[in-house]
């Protein structure tokens, strides 16, 4: 499988920069790399040094790069829909319906971003997937969206299975479902309660996180203000369990105290990119591999009772606890994270919550 890089930061800190340069520097170590931009404006193609396509396009030795356009992975998608839905229904109601008309919704480049980079990513071909996305709580929330929509389909499985809308549709349920996730789900994996599919595609999303083949690095400047979003980006991203392997600073260096801040993780200084010197910036990169050891964002403590939660730039009276059931969900800054209790404290109630040296240490009776 591949290693998926991304890269978290304050817009103009040089995040894209960073991502090129990663790709340049893992491919010219022998490693088969994609870039992947999330950016569809002009701008990403003139800082690759390229007009790249809205597929893996080669330019170099080891080193494939795309820009992805969610209308055309939105046209591409819908346009099977059609074709699936006259096959299964006597009425299509979508044949008046084109692809070239369709507006992208609020959040809807999020899943098809994470959709395409996951078929890459199962595909096998490339050692490594860079991804320069927003840098933002969006990334963050795209990488999520597995772990999120598991809990929507536990918390609301029993109302989708009296659904007439669900039983109407559920003839309709697998070919959609295969035409736009590649996977093959129907309405009763939705519905049901054990294993199938649909909740193992989400709980492989999931695992992919938590088993570090997803990566973040932080990226800043010297600037306060982007120093302060980069440490909140840290403390989010453990919010869905997504790893950071280091802290990117570029056009300068910050204070030694700044820098403890991000302890325990590595500090990497780079040049300012002055439009050709790739190599400048390459030989200041951190190392970046997937068996980096990097703090883990949950760990359970079976001896001692206790679900240790690693959120580094938050303080207590930033975070919300509540339980319902056997799932604790914690709320830091503009994230949720639900976690269920191991089997053995099933029934038993949260006793107590500290913080401690960024960890929120919680303790189940």
């Amino acid at each position: 499988m591949s290693l998926i890089v991304t890269f978290l930061g304050k817009g103009g800190t040089g995040r894209t920069i960073s991502a090129i340069a990663t790709a340049k520097k893992l491919a010219t170590e022998g490693k088969k790399v994609l870039l992947i931009g999330q950016d569809s404006s002009p701008a990403w193609g003139m800082a690759l040094g390229t007009t790249p396509a809205t597929e893996p396009q080669e330019i170099s030795l080891n080193f494939a790069a795309m820009q992805l356009n969610s209308a055309v992975l939105l046209e591409n998608s819908w346009e099977q829909v059609k074709q699936l839905e006259s096959q299964y229904l006597r009425s299509p109601i979508l044949k008046q319906v084109y692809g070239q008309e369709l507006g992208i919704l609020p959040g809807m480049d999020r899943a098809l971003a994470l959709n395409a980079i996951r078929e890459y990513y199962q595909g096998n071909k490339y050692d490594v997937i860079v991804y320069d996305g927003t840098g933002g709580i969006d990334t963050l929330r795209m990488f999520g969206l597995p772990e999120i929509l598991s809990w929507y389909v536990r918390r609301f499985r029993g109302v989708f299975s009296e659904s007439d809308i669900v039983k109407t549709l559920s003839p309709f349920v697998q070919p959609v479902t295969g035409a736009i996730l590649n996977t093959t789900w129907s309405a009763n994996d939705i519905t049901s309660s054990t294993d199938n599919p649909a909740s193992q595609m989400l709980e492989n999303g999931t695992a992919a996180l938590n088993q570090g083949k997803v990566m973040a690095y932080l990226v800043t400047t010297p600037d306060p203000a982007a120093v302060a979003t980069a440490k909140y980006l840290w403390g989010s991203s453990q919010q869905i369990g997504l790893g950071v392997g280091g802290l990117i600073v570029n056009q300068g260096t910050i204070a030694d105290d700044v820098s403890a801040d991000f302890a325990p993780l590595s500090v990497a200084s780079v040049p300012k990119f002055d439009g050709d010197n790739w190599q400048a910036i390459i030989d200041k990169l951190p190392a970046m591999d997937e068996k980096l050891d990097v703090p883990k964002p949950t760990e359970v403590v079976m001896a001692e009772r206790k679900i240790k939660v690693f959120l580094p730039g938050f303080e207590k009276k930033d975070v919300k606890l509540t339980q319902y059931g056997p799932e604790i969900t914690i709320e830091a800054g503009d994230q949720r994270r639900n976690i269920t209790l191991p089997p053995a404290w099933r029934g038993n109630s949260v006793t107590g919550a500290k913080f401690i040296n960024g960890y929120l240490e919680v303790s189940v009776g």
